[in-house]
């Protein structure tokens, strides 16, 4: 798992490539999200269009990262979903918890 992590108008974004899986990649995103509040990010980003696999773990440790995020508060959105993330997000009604775009654009903006 590797997490690429760049800044756009004031928002930070998190690019997690690969699988976000108990012991893999729930970890290094929970690392990144936290790295990036104490780094002053309030904003957060995370495109998920690379992610191939994900599990119960990972999902938990997203929305663990939103409460985190807007317990600070910060503001934590969603990008690019592939379709099983977006089936268990349905399924979970977490589809409901979380801003979800397509665009990315749109999703920086809808910060302001």
């Amino acid at each position: 798992m590797k997490i690429d992590v760049r800044n756009t108008d004031g928002v930070t974004i998190l690019e997690p490539k690969g699988k976000i899986t108990i012991g893999v990649g729930d970890i290094a995103l929970r690392d990144t999200v936290i790295e990036a509040l104490e780094g002053g990010a309030k904003s957060i980003l995370i495109n998920l269009a690379e992610v191939t696999t994900i599990d119960s773990s990972g999902i938990g440790e997203l929305v663990s990262a939103y409460t985190t995020v807007a317990n600070r508060g910060g503001k934590l959105k969603l990008l690019h979903l592939p379709p099983k993330v977006q089936d268990i997000l349905q399924i979970t009604q977490l589809v409901t918890v979380f801003d979800v775009f397509d665009d990315e654009a749109e999703a920086v903006q809808s910060f302001s």
